[in-house]
């Protein structure tokens, strides 16, 4: 079936359809990743966006329940080159097509994803639609424009959960996956390995501002027993737990949108040791006294390079924001820590004299390298050393 990707400058991409049919509109961004298509999905950040993966095929290794980074997929449409006509993997459970009609998630292939990367690498990302409705490409764009796009955006609400929760406290769902059927290690029932976890050292409140799975994976992998938040939890109720530490998600939409998360996070600073990562990185930055800016296309994939001020070293990372902290809006009692090398924006920040810091980028991967995994080791080094 015909499919059209209409962006509201007015480029079309005339494709073929695939998963749900209909039409659909938001910001449409690229992502850089060469795997890991089902955790883009079910990236909660995602939230009122079109995704385009620059890698040609997609699907080849179908879809499975463990994968998944949240309850369900948040993209608002998928763009991609070529679908693989086939699954193919052990551990596939679904195709991408069949995911994505259960979801009615709209998808358009055939589309040359490098000429609409480049489009928006020179234009900027912008809103567009997706339709496979009997309408003229005219039309189609006419919707892109008239659609609701990220800036000034709180879909954290749509996205937080509506109680608050205990992570895994069966210390199951947070094993860490492995090929390497070694002593100790457990099989579960289909043939897959897991690590046993380490006992809990630390508990933690984690506001969940649209979270991955995988952050609370790698938490409680480094020894946390983790209690979920809402994202409008007020600081009094989470210091009424009395949490050894705060950790604040990532999330989609705009930052400067969520004020009353701002003046939640400026309570507890200096009343417990706080870790940010993507959103609540910028969150912090607010919460300091700073603001956020839009990218003019954001950094989204697993291959963007970061260096440590500090050391000099260079880590490859995984990223997902739209958005970056204006470091010229920092108080001079916070530090900038890490920068992109691609663009020199911030990755990362700490405060001078309070136990918090934070980064831009996510340390947790899924999908994308594991440069940067020790800052969950730095944060229960930073709890041990605040007590």
């Amino acid at each position: 079936m015909r499919a059209i990707l209409a962006l509201e400058d007015g480029r079309c991409f005339i494709g073929e359809s695939f998963g749900a049919t209909g039409t659909s509109v938001g910001e449409v961004c690229f992502n850089t990743s060469m795997t890991g298509y089902q955790e883009v999905l079910t990236d909660p950040s995602y939230r009122g966006q079109m995704v385009a993966m620059t890698y040609p095929e997609i699907g080849n290794y179908g879809v499975n329940t463990l994968d998944e980074e949240s309850f369900q997929p948040h993209v608002r449409g998928f763009i991609i080159e070529t679908l693989s006509p086939v699954a193919s993997n052990w551990r596939s459970e679904e195709t991408l097509e069949s995911y994505l009609k259960r979801w009615n998630i709209p998808g358009i292939q055939s589309v040359d994803t490098r000429a609409l990367t480049r489009h928006l690498r020179d234009k900027g990302a912008m809103k567009g639609c997706i339709t496979t409705d009997a309408i003229t490409p005219e039309e189609a764009v006419r919707r892109a424009v008239e659609g609701v796009g990220v800036v000034g955006q709180d879909f954290v609400r749509e996205v937080t959960p509506k109680v608050a929760y205990d992570w895994d406290p069966n210390s199951l769902d947070s094993r860490q996956w492995t090929t390497t059927l070694t002593e100790g290690v457990q099989v579960d029932s289909v043939g897959q390995g897991f690590r046993p976890l380490p006992p809990v050292k630390h508990h933690i409140v984690a506001y969940d501002f649209g979270m991955k799975r995988n952050i609370l994976r790698r938490l409680r992998q480094e020894g946390f027993a983790v209690r979920v938040v809402p994202a409008d939890t007020s600081a009094a109720e989470v210091l009424a737990l009395k949490p050894d530490g705060v950790f604040l998600s990532n999330g989609p939409g705009d930052p400067a949108a969520l004020g009353y998360v701002h003046q939640n996070i400026r309570e507890l600073m200096g009343r417990t040791p706080i870790f940010g990562i993507c959103l609540g990185h910028q969150m912090l930055a607010y919460a300091y006294g700073g603001k956020t800016f839009k990218l003019k296309f954001g950094h989204r994939g697993g291959n963007h390079p970061v260096q440590d001020l500090r050391t000099g070293k260079v880590a490859i990372t995984s990223q997902n924001h739209g958005f970056a902290v204006d470091p010229d809006s920092l108080p001079e009692d916070v530090e900038v820590t890490h920068l992109n090398l691609n663009d020199r924006t911030v990755e990362g920040m700490r405060h001078k004299t309070l136990p918090v810091f934070s980064v831009q980028y996510h340390p947790e991967a899924a999908p994308g390298p594991n440069d940067a995994s020790y800052f969950f080791e730095q944060f229960a080094d930073l709890i041990e050393s605040s007590r």
